[in-house]
């Protein structure tokens, strides 16, 4: 058996849905990198890349195009992030990035290209519908996460709240669907969505206003 079948192989089976290994140690490590990423330390995009690379080897075994291609744009934004984050002007001493507030225009920014995004994604998977079982909730939820992997990488509160928003839909669809164990997965997010914000939140009042490459006034 090679590594590719072993990945599609079930791990356990919890309240009657099979868990595969893939879907255990891609959401693990997915787990592993928002807590790193509450700690404000650069370790957090080289532990999401692995997390897209591991359900990428899945996907591409389970002959999943649609959700091979959502995962390379996440490892594609995974890279840049970290880059982002290696080039910051304002690190602290024990290597995390300091944080701030997105300006009015970054907000319009990433609100307007979320919408515009999910419009776009909705309508692929509505057209083909092998991308995807349900394709405005997906197409929302995928958008979302690039949105917030966005604001991360250029260090802004607003991460959490583009979590936020994408865990109020990726809970109840998750239970709704069946997949109870993924929506655990969701409901741990939450936990860390929350006391992430509040860590950042609380960060910006100690710290001088951070000035990252790229950003906007």
């Amino acid at each position: 058996m090679n590594l590719l079948d072993w990945l599609g192989d079930t791990a356990f089976t919890a309240v009657g849905e099979h868990v595969i290994w893939s879907d255990l140690i891609g959401n693990s490590i997915g787990l592993a990198a928002l807590a790193l990423g509450w700690r404000r330390s650069i370790w957090t995009w080289p532990v999401q890349l692995l997390s897209g690379v591991v359900l990428v080897a899945a996907y591409a075994s389970a002959q999943l195009g649609g959700s091979v291609g959502k995962q390379l744009l996440v490892i594609g934004v995974a890279v840049w992030g970290w880059r982002q984050w290696q080039r910051g002007k304002r690190q602290t001493q024990d290597g995390s990035l300091a944080v701030r507030f997105a300006t009015w225009r970054e907000r319009g920014l990433l609100a307007g290209g979320t919408a515009v995004g999910t419009l776009a994604v909705g309508g692929l998977f509505t057209a083909f519908p092998s991308l995807s079982w349900s394709p405005w909730p997906d197409a929302y939820i995928f958008v979302g996460t690039l949105a917030a992997m966005i604001a991360q990488a250029r260090g802004l509160v607003e991460f959490w709240f583009a979590w936020l928003l994408v865990d109020i839909v990726g809970v109840p669809l998750a239970f709704s669907s069946g997949l109870a164990f993924s929506g655990l997965v969701y409901v741990v997010y939450l936990a860390l969505v929350l006391w992430g914000m509040r860590a950042w939140w609380l960060r910006t009042r100690t710290e001088p206003e951070p000035a990252l490459e790229g950003a906007t006034a």
